[in-house]
């Protein structure tokens, strides 16, 4: 059996996959990227990656990259795990809408928000300081849909009663709110959800194997 590797770095977009991987429970390797010491621009790792971001998956001779595209592959090679709807039906249909959200829409608002100097010019700290809050702002109204998806949801999960990889991905999303003035824990539904979350094992494997510390939402 081939064994997945994930290549990861705590706290960062390999968070979702690592717990996709450990709901599944299969075996699988993981390797630390070091970006402390910018081990994900070095030539190995781009080799992988062009890109230089983390995660990689490697699974057999294959590479992927992409944190969504790691999460779907995941659940569609693993169909047993119940982790996405079945093919060509209504649940799937929204089942992609909200990855390609949470990774296209809530996920890049973030990206902003985290580093605003890439979006003005250089010594621009006004400039860079007026980005993060008009990130900051937007992604309390991403946050707002999210609140509501669980409101409509009629269930414990996104998608309702199914547990599905987005839920790893909107978990690890919101994770990265918790030190704003107003975190996704602030919202009454996503709180409760983020606390469902916190009490699955695979998360709290997870975070004990990326030695994550408090606050974890």
């Amino acid at each position: 059996m081939t064994i997945k590797n994930l290549f990861y770095y705590p706290s960062n977009a390999s968070m979702a996959p690592h717990i996709v991987l450990e709901e599944i429970g299969r075996p699988f390797a993981l390797t630390l990227v070091d970006r402390t010491h910018d081990q994900h621009k070095s030539a190995d790792y781009l080799r992988l990656n062009p890109n230089g971001l983390i995660p990689v998956l490697v699974d057999g001779d294959m590479v992927l990259y992409e944190t969504a595209a790691i999460c779907l592959h995941l659940a569609d090679t693993h169909p047993e795990s119940g982790m996405a709807p079945g093919l060509a039906t209504p649940e799937r249909a929204q089942f992609y809408k909200w990855l390609m959200w949470l990774t296209n829409t809530l996920q890049a608002a973030l990206i902003v928000y985290f580093y605003p100097e890439r979006w003005v010019d250089a010594d621009n700290a006004l400039g860079a300081s007026q980005v993060k809050a008009h990130a900051e702002s937007k992604i309390g109204i991403l946050l707002d849909q999210l609140e509501s998806q669980l409101e409509s949801s009629d269930g414990p999960w996104l998608l309702g009663a199914q547990y599905t990889i987005l839920d790893p991905y909107a978990f690890m999303l919101c994770r990265w709110t918790r030190g704003f003035e107003k975190p996704a824990r602030a919202w009454p539904l996503l709180g409760q959800y983020l606390q469902r979350m916190l009490a699955r094992p695979a998360v709290r494997r997870a975070i004990e194997t990326e030695g994550l510390a408090a606050p974890l939402v």
